[in-house]
């Protein structure tokens, strides 16, 4: 069966794609696939790979022998640079197709993923690429004159990097960018819910002409595909990206080797609005922060703390602004939320719209699925809920939808412990005119990441990652690029002889 290239335009029916190891587009051994939905129209518009263990033995030991034999491990620091900035370059010169496949899988909007492949997203790479030949150790202070202590960072060999479905483009170059720049191969597994697009970022980076087995993609289900790779005795290091449950069974895996592992799990971030914020701004970056990615944001701010002064005017402005909001197609410029990415999530989410009304919260906005004109897919509109009490369902788990759960507070110290009050703690927001209040407040907040009076915001160089159950390490900056990196300890004495241990 010929490869199909995801980055071309293809007719009605839906194509069979391959998956990729050792510089070659391969054919699943089992001969099974998967289908891929386009949550637009709510029909199936690809199928993917559904690899075996025996596929994953082929990708981890071609990233194996680029890692620790081929060109690639043979390759300077600055030559590692070069390559890094070439991806970046392909990643501009196909941004608008890897949008529009995207698009197609997962629902995001085109316009923004596009606008992220030519600027910051290519941009990790770059940054990366800087970083490269700028790994270094230290000189420890040893006891003894005669002795040099020192360390050195070393890459793990294969790292496995397992994505997510919400954005897997930005997840894959972030973790490939950084896995790349430390010296290590990569095999990376995508959600079996929405793999096209990365193996469209396969075929986009075959222009930067990289070393075979240097990158190679399996596509699959996680209790397969997934839990081979991660089990794989010559995978060195794992970073993951999903929802909790999901986290735990990869670094449950991970843990019998036992190997190391970054997971950048969900979340329930709260933003806390206090009374002497502007009442404008903060309305509109709190739906800012959890409306137009339909809520399918590991950071989306889905929890509004509001000073009871403020509540109710909040509120009012608040629905006001997200009652606006365009649904529809992503692709269509004028369309401000797009579509759930896939129908098993769509029907968790109107589980939990309903779960939260029979417990008493009350839906002032939106609680529905929605059907746009022209889309037969999977659609919920903002949805906001008042009354709630924190230890409801709605204020305490990830719903990963465009639901925001709205609860008064009295103060800033009721405000601080209902938002602590959480197992998780990625993100958080703080909406107020005092900066040095704002300050305080940070400090005091379990979260990874504090943002102030703005909401959704990231960069290559600024580390990203959770507290709690969110996860543990950390993605971009200089963090990011160590997570993929082992420390060695060297230790060479200068002693002309070695004293005889069992001498006089």
């Amino acid at each position: 069966m010929a490869h199909p290239d995801p980055l071309s335009p293809w007719g009605d029916d839906p194509p069979s794609f391959h998956w990729y190891a050792d510089g070659a587009w391969r054919e699943p051994s089992a001969g099974g696939w998967i289908d891929s939905d386009d949550p637009t129209r709510g029909a199936v518009w690809a199928r993917v790979p559904r690899c075996a263990e025996a596929d994953v033995e082929i990708a981890v030991a071609a990233a194996h022998r680029a890692a620790t034999t081929g060109p690639f491990a043979r390759m300077s620091a600055a030559d590692r640079g070069r390559l890094l900035r070439r991806m970046g370059d392909a990643v501009r010169a196909n941004a608008d197709a890897l949008g529009r496949v995207e698009t197609r899988d997962n629902g995001k909007d085109l316009a923004g993923v596009q606008f992220g492949l030519k600027t910051w997203l290519a941009d990790s790479f770059d940054y990366y690429a800087g970083l490269a030949d700028k790994i270094e150790g230290a000189v420890i202070p040893a006891e003894a004159a005669d002795i040099l202590n020192y360390t050195k960072r070393e890459p793990f060999g294969v790292a496995a990097c397992v994505t997510a479905w919400n954005s897997p483009l930005l997840i894959a170059i972030w973790k490939i960018s950084a896995a790349l720049a430390a010296g290590n191969a990569v095999v990376l597994k995508p959600s079996e819910h929405a793999s096209v697009s990365t193996l469209a970022l396969m075929s986009a980076l075959e222009a930067a002409d990289p070393p075979p087995g240097l990158l190679n993609v399996v596509t699959g289900f996680g209790t397969e595909a997934g839990a081979a790779l991660i089990t794989h005795d010559k995978v060195g290091v794992v970073s993951f990206t999903g929802g909790s449950a999901g986290g735990r069974a990869a670094a449950a895996l991970a843990a019998q080797a036992p190997k190391p592992c970054i997971l950048e799990l969900g979340g329930k971030s709260p933003q806390l609005v206090l009374e002497d914020a502007d009442l404008e701004l903060a309305a509109r970056g709190v739906a800012n922060g959890i409306f137009p990615p339909a809520g399918q944001s590991c950071i989306a701010g889905s929890r509004a703390l509001v000073h009871r002064d403020l509540h109710d005017k909040f509120v009012e402005r608040l629905c006001a602004i997200a009652g606006r909001a365009r649904i529809g197609d992503p692709a269509d410029p004028r369309t401000h939320i797009g579509p759930i990415a896939n129908r098993p999530h769509f029907e968790r989410i109107l589980s939990a719209v309903a779960a939260a009304s029979a417990e008493g919260a009350n839906c002032v906005l939106g609680g529905e699925a929605v059907s746009p004109k022209g889309c037969d897919g999977w659609f919920v509109g903002p949805t906001i809920f008042t009354g709630v009490r924190p230890e409801m369902g709605v204020a305490r788990d990830e719903i990963f939808g465009p639901v925001l759960a709205v609860m008064p507070v009295e103060d800033d110290a009721q405000a601080v412990a209902i938002a602590n009050d959480s197992p998780f703690g990625l993100a958080a927001g703080v909406w107020t005119r005092d900066a040095a209040r704002a300050l305080r407040l940070a400090d005091q907040l379990d979260a990874g990441t504090v943002y102030v009076n703005t909401y959704f915001g990231s960069a290559p160089q600024s580390p990203t990652g959770g507290f709690k159950q969110s996860g543990y390490g950390k993605e971009n900056g200089v963090e990011g690029l160590f997570a993929f990196t082992q420390t060695k300890s060297v230790w060479l004495s200068t002693r002309p002889e070695q004293p005889d241990p069992f001498g006089d």
